[in-house]
């Protein structure tokens, strides 16, 4: 018996709804991979520019403005995460079924 990697929403060859799925999925766990990476250069770009600033005041804001945007989008970054982490405990029993969409007919 095969396994198939897209589970069960290939039939036959074709895909159905249920791809929908896998596919946001994917996204979604790209789109977090891809915040992060980005904040990580923010972070490290902030810090250069303020080490290497040598006391100039235009430098050093323009590091500051860096980092603080940096910090910002890591904040809100961490509270949507948070946030949908409470809405699957109130709402969904903390099955952790909140990114799992069922496509199912009637």
């Amino acid at each position: 018996m095969q396994l198939d990697p897209w589970g069960s929403c290939v039939v036959d060859g074709v895909p159905t709804l249920k791809c929908f799925e896998v596919v946001f999925g994917n996204i979604l766990v790209m789109a977090s991979a891809f915040i992060v990476l980005v904040l990580f250069i923010m972070f490290v770009m902030g810090s250069f520019r303020y080490l290497t600033s040598f006391g100039n005041a235009e430098k050093v804001k323009q590091a500051q403005g860096t980092l603080r945007y940096a910090l910002l989008g890591f904040i809100l970054f961490i509270s949507t995460f948070l946030i949908l982490k409470i809405i699957d405990i109130l709402f969904l029993g903390g099955q952790n079924k909140i990114f799992q969409f069922n496509l199912e007919a009637p």
